[in-house]
C-alpha cells in the first residue's frame, strides 16, 4: 500500500467514524485478544440499548474501513454529508480503487 493510499484510507476511516457518531453509534477501537484458532473481527453490536461499532485497533486499515462500511450500510445516512468516496462505500458501491 502506498503512503498516499494509506493516507486516503485513514482519512476515510476518520470520516466514517464521524458519520457513525452522527448516526448515534459509539465507535470503540480496542485491542481484541486472540487465542489459538480464534479470530475476532469486530463489528456492530448493541449493549444495554447502546449501539457500538467495535474495531481491533491492530487490524489493518482496510479491514477497519470494511467494518465501518458494513455497519453504516444499516444506518440512514441519506441526510448526512459524506464525501463521494465514502458515499460509494456506504452505498454498497465498488471498493476504492
Amino acid at each position: 500500500m502506498s503512503e498516499r493510499s494509506g493516507r486516503s484510507i485513514a482519512n476515510l476511516i476518520d470520516e466514517l467514524i464521524e458519520v457513525a457518531t452522527r448516526c448515534g453509534l459509539k465507535v470503540r477501537r480496542e485491542k481484541i485478544l486472540r487465542e489459538v484458532g480464534y479470530r475476532a473481527r469486530g463489528g456492530a453490536c448493541r449493549l444495554r440499548g447502546t449501539e457500538f461499532i467495535i474495531m481491533d485497533r491492530e487490524q489493518p486499515a482496510a479491514e477497519q474501513l470494511d467494518i465501518l462500511t458494513q455497519a453504516l450500510r444499516n444506518q440512514d445516512t441519506e441526510e448526512l454529508y459524506l464525501s463521494p468516496a465514502a458515499r460509494r462505500l456506504v452505498g454498497g458501491g465498488a471498493d476504492m480503487a
